[in-house]
């Protein structure tokens, strides 16, 4: 009878542990997640989608914030933008911008326009609004941020680009 060696295996040699080293692990798991970022971006369309997607929910955001104050301090609220000059400024003195890549495409009532060129949005204490449309457009995507103006609900939805 022969004994094996220190090593584990017959004839003094040794034996490889069963299983993967902690670097080959690690490699598969970072070629697996720069698979899945790269079919990420390939299904939803890219940066350029999601700066689109975010700008309209920063909108909608916006304009469900100017509702909510105009119903808690029961005095009419403004939201308005500029698209030639790609700002906003809502409820509270808050203001943004919309990417300059971005295009806009505002429809609303004419009667509270602060000025020529830009549109508005008015909502009133009974949660009421003068309705309206923003549209955010990129490469024939679309996003709209609509506003209703018997509730002032605002919802957001993907649409086709409406031409400037």
């Amino acid at each position: 009878m022969t004994r094996a060696g220190r090593g584990g295996g017959v004839h003094g040699r040794r034996r490889r542990p069963a299983g993967f080293s902690l670097l080959e692990v690690l490699l598969v798991m970072a070629l697996i997640a720069a698979a899945s970022a790269f079919a990420a971006l390939t299904v939803t369309g890219g940066f350029e989608s999601m700066r689109l997607r975010s700008s309209a929910k920063e909108i909608a955001a916006n304009l469900r914030y100017a509702r909510a104050q105009a119903i808690s301090t029961g005095k009419p609220q403004r939201f308005a933008i500029d698209p030639r000059a790609h700002v906003w400024q809502g409820a509270n003195g808050r203001k943004g911008e919309v990417p300059k890549k971005l295009g806009i495409v505002f429809t609303g009532a004419r009667e509270v326009q602060p000025r020529d060129g830009v549109g508005a949005i008015m909502f009133f204490a009974d949660g009421a609004s003068t309705g309206g449309r923003v549209q955010l457009n990129s490469k024939g995507a679309a996003w709209n941020v609509d506003v209703a103006w018997l509730t002032g609900e605002v919802r957001l939805h993907r649409a086709r680009a409406d031409r400037q």
